[in-house]
């Protein structure tokens, strides 16, 4: 069926497939580490530092990542991601008493470089595959691929609830690197050998984007997931345990649910966005959607401050800040995308998701650190917080001429 396909849907659908498959296990293994080791007697702000390194060293990967995929093309930076996971799963199969924080710390960090090289790679084949003068088209297959990808995120995190509740530990993390592996092995035979080698080698001090407008945006983008995980990542997941009661499939199950509607929704943004009139998003759009966001997690904060039911307030309020997220996030994916140099993007591509796994590692910092001092409440509010900063990076955004085009590329 493959073969009769064009080569480069040939080429879209093997990145997506290898994309997926790392999700997969990227989602499970999170949920694992965070239930398990809080099933241990982790308090929540030492959950949250398991997860340090992974997005210490995800923001390294990305800044390096894209110069090492403009030299050594996009196939190998991917092939190597998921080399590296199947390695990271791995680590965690040794006996229990070997697993102290320095050791998990450690398989994180791999973990880390292994999901921001697999990302920036799939993120990066898109724009080589969709020619330049088809930003609808380009709009589209950027949402599809990062709205499955969460979807499948989602269901990693049902996965990994239910096999630590079915199999344990340990059991889990084998089944997981065991199909990676498979999947490592396909990719080295069939993925496209020159894919995203710039014409014109970049020096290392490319690396930091020169374009304002990718400067603007990488930062809108950093305080967005900042705003995101400084309540998903420990603090969410630790109150439905404790505080609600709910055992491991309920908590898998939820979040599950949550990431899964999230990219359903990231897939049609194009669609609520202005398909139907014809138009592509810009820094208007951008901006607009952002200022929106923000006032779901301050009346959230508001409403538990007050007393109001936390099972109703959570519920109701994640599932309206699980959607205009989505459409954000999906806006900034093919922004970044649409913004980037033709040659050599995964240096664009690399530094604005660096700044992404900054976001991240801001927002997982605090997801621990301010549920443990002042509760999820709190993190609501620095989540309102933080989305407002990514709606005024958006400001000045780049926007549409009056042919529906963004302006010639600029630097800072």
């Amino acid at each position: 069926m493959l073969a009769r396909l064009s080569p480069d849907v040939r080429q879209y659908l093997l990145i997506t497939g290898n994309y997926w498959a790392f999700t997969l296990t990227d989602g499970a293994l999170r949920m694992l580490v965070v239930l398990h080791f809080h099933q241990l007697g982790y308090s929540p702000l030492q959950v949250a530092m398991l997860f340090l390194f992974y997005e210490i060293f995800g923001v390294i990967t990305n800044l390096v990542g894209g110069w090492l995929g403009a030299h050594v093309g996009l196939n190998r930076t991917m092939n190597i991601g998921l080399a590296l996971q199947v390695l990271a799963l791995s680590m965690l199969l040794v006996p229990t008493a070997w697993l102290l924080v320095p050791w998990v710390m450690a398989a994180q960090a791999l973990s880390g470089i292994a999901k921001d090289l697999n990302k920036m790679s799939a993120k990066s084949s898109i724009k080589l595959l969709v020619p330049n003068d088809q930003q609808g088209a380009l709009y589209r297959w950027v949402a599809a691929l990062t709205g499955s990808k969460n979807a499948l995120k989602g269901v990693g995190f049902f996965l990994g609830g239910a096999l630590l509740t079915a199999v344990g530990f340990a059991p889990a993390i084998a089944i997981m690197a065991a199909g990676l592996a498979v999947v490592w092995l396909l990719s080295l035979v069939l993925l496209k050998r020159d894919l995203g080698k710039a014409k014109a080698k970049p020096k290392f001090r490319d690396i930091f984007s020169k374009s304002r407008a990718i400067n603007q945006l990488s930062a809108a983008r950093m305080f967005l997931f900042g705003a995101r995980d400084v309540w998903f990542v420990v603090a969410l997941p630790v109150f439905l345990a404790t505080s609600l009661g709910w055992d491991f499939w309920q908590v898998g199950g939820f979040l599950a649910a949550w990431v899964i509607g999230y990219g359903v929704v990231q897939s049609l943004a194009p669609y609520v966005t202005g398909r139907r009139s014809g138009k592509v998003p810009d820094g208007r759009s951008a901006l607009g959607w952002a200022s929106v966001l923000a006032l779901v997690p301050a009346a959230m904060a508001m409403l538990l401050i007050q007393g109001h039911s936390p099972q109703l307030v959570l519920i109701a309020g994640l599932t309206v800040f699980g959607v205009l997220f989505a459409i954000n996030s999906s806006l900034h994916s093919y922004l970044i995308v649409s913004y980037a140099a033709e040659d050599g993007v995964s240096l664009d591509v690399g530094f604005y998701y660096m700044a992404n796994a900054m976001g991240r590692l801001l927002g997982t910092v605090l997801s621990g650190w301010v549920f443990q001092r002042f509760g999820l409440a709190a993190c609501l509010a620095v989540s309102a917080g933080l989305v407002a900063i990514a709606a005024l990076a958006s400001i000045s955004l780049p926007r549409h001429d009056r042919e529906g085009v963004f302006p010639p590329r600029d630097t800072a």
